[in-house]
C-alpha cells in the first residue's frame, strides 16, 4: 500500500467520513478535527494495513476509534431533545435572528422538510447507547456489511446484529410516540412549524405529501417507515445540501443547549 493509493481512497471517502462523524458527534469542529486526525493516523500506520479489509473500512475503523474516545466521556442526550431545544430557541432572539439571516442570504440556507427529518434523526439518535448509534449509521446510512461493522467496532457479528435490532427498535418507538409525521397525535410538529416560519407562502401540507415517509405513514408499517427515514439520510450530505448552513447552525444550538442541560441534570 502506497501513500498515493491512500490519498486517493481518503479523498473518495472523505465526504462520507465527515458526514458520519458529524452525525455521531453533532459537532462540526469535532467532525473536521477527527477527519484530519484520521488521515494523519492512517499515514502513520499505513505499514500495518494488510488488505484484510477494504481501505474504506480501515479508514472508518480509525475514525470510529478516535470518535469513541471522545464520545464515551459524554452523557447521552435525552429522548425529548427536540422539546428542550425548541423551548430554548423560543427564548433566544439572537438564535432566531441568525437563522433568519442565513435563510435570507445564504445559498445553503433553505429550509426543507426532508433536511429537517435527517437533522432530527441525528439529534434523537444521540439518546441511544453509543454502539447502537454507530451500528445504525454504519449499516443503514453508509451501507457497511455486518462483517465490516464488526471489524470497525472491534466486536463480533452477533453483537452487531443485537445493536442494530435494539437500536432500530428504540428509534422506532421514540418516533412512534413523538413524530407528528408518523403518528398524527405525536407531540412534535417541528417539521411543519419550521416550514411555516421559513416558508410562510408555501403550503406545508402539500410539501409534506411529497415525501414518501409522510405518504406511507398511515399504512402503519413501522419498520418500513424507519427504512424510509434512512433513505432520506442517505440522500442528504449535511455539509453540501441546500439547507446545510441553516441546519448546521441549528445543530450547534442544540449541542450547546444539551451540554448545559446535562450539566444541570
Amino acid at each position: 500500500m502506497t501513500v498515493e493509493l491512500l490519498n486517493r481512497e481518503f479523498e473518495s471517502s472523505k465526504g462520507q467520513l465527515k458526514s458520519y462523524l458529524l452525525r455521531i458527534t453533532a459537532s462540526v469542529n469535532d467532525a473536521e478535527d477527527i477527519v484530519h486526525d484520521t488521515y494523519i493516523k492512517a499515514v502513520d500506520k499505513l505499514n500495518t494495513f494488510r488488505g484484510e479489509s477494504s481501505l474504506k473500512t480501515w479508514l472508518f475503523t480509525i475514525a470510529s476509534n478516535l470518535a469513541k474516545d471522545n464520545l464515551r466521556a459524554q452523557r447521552r442526550w435525552t429522548e425529548n431533545i427536540t422539546d428542550i431545544t425548541k423551548s430554548a430557541a423560543l427564548q433566544n432572539k439572537e438564535f432566531f435572528g441568525e437563522a433568519m439571516h442565513i435563510a435570507m442570504t445564504s445559498p445553503q440556507g433553505q429550509f426543507e422538510v426532508k433536511e429537517h427529518i435527517a437533522f432530527c434523526f441525528t439529534c434523537i439518535s444521540k439518546s441511544l447507547p453509543l454502539e447502537q448509534q454507530l451500528c445504525i449509521f454504519l449499516k443503514e446510512v453508509y451501507e457497511f456489511k455486518v462483517s465490516e461493522i464488526s471489524e470497525i467496532l472491534n466486536t463480533n457479528e452477533a453483537m452487531v446484529k443485537y445493536y442494530l435490532h435494539t437500536g432500530r427498535s428504540k428509534m422506532i418507538n421514540i418516533y412512534d410516540g413523538r413524530c407528528a409525521l408518523i403518528n398524527k397525535v405525536g407531540v412534535c410538529h417541528q417539521c411543519s412549524e419550521l416550514n411555516g416560519i421559513f416558508n410562510p407562502k408555501q403550503n406545508t401540507q402539500q410539501e409534506l405529501m411529497k415525501i414518501d415517509l409522510v405518504k406511507e405513514a398511515e399504512k402503519g408499517d413501522k419498520e418500513h417507515l424507519f427504512d424510509l427515514r434512512m433513505k432520506i439520510l442517505k440522500e442528504i450530505d449535511p455539509f453540501e445540501s441546500k439547507a446545510s448552513e441553516l441546519q448546521l447552525h441549528h445543530l450547534e444550538h442544540n449541542r450547546q443547549v444539551m451540554e448545559k442541560y446535562l450539566e444541570k441534570n
